[in-house]
């Protein structure tokens, strides 16, 4: 998996690119959590090019989440395929992430004037 990243004002966008699983996620967690060391504590995960996601995945983001929100930050997701949308349903986890259909609509968020359509 490739991750790239995107600072901006209030939050940074990390684009995941590839399969989020056992193999990728612990390259994942380590690139967060040396942004959270660094003080960065509000993320936008783009999930658009994650072509599959599993348990080791969903867990990761989970553990994730727990970390920003144990710094007081806010991690949203977006842009999450059709397939990945599901298995957020599947799992319940849909009621857990904040979960926005675009980047730009999850990044509002960040300014306080969107609403989660997720």
């Amino acid at each position: 998996m490739e991750v790239s990243k995107e600072q901006n004002s209030g939050y940074t966008c990390l684009h995941l690119d590839g399969r989020l699983d056992l193999n990728s996620s612990s390259q994942l967690k380590d690139q967060i959590k040396g942004l959270l060391s660094e003080g960065v504590v509000n993320f936008i995960i783009d999930l658009n090019g994650v072509d599959f996601i599993n348990s080791s995945g969903l867990g990761t983001l989970v553990s994730i989440l727990k970390d920003v929100r144990m710094v007081k930050g806010r991690m949203v997701l977006c842009n999450l395929a059709q397939y990945v949308h599901e298995i957020f349903e599947i799992t319940q986890l849909s009621h857990i992430f904040d979960i926005y259909p675009t980047e730009k609509q999850a990044a509002e968020t960040f300014s306080g004037s969107a609403v989660n359509v997720g």
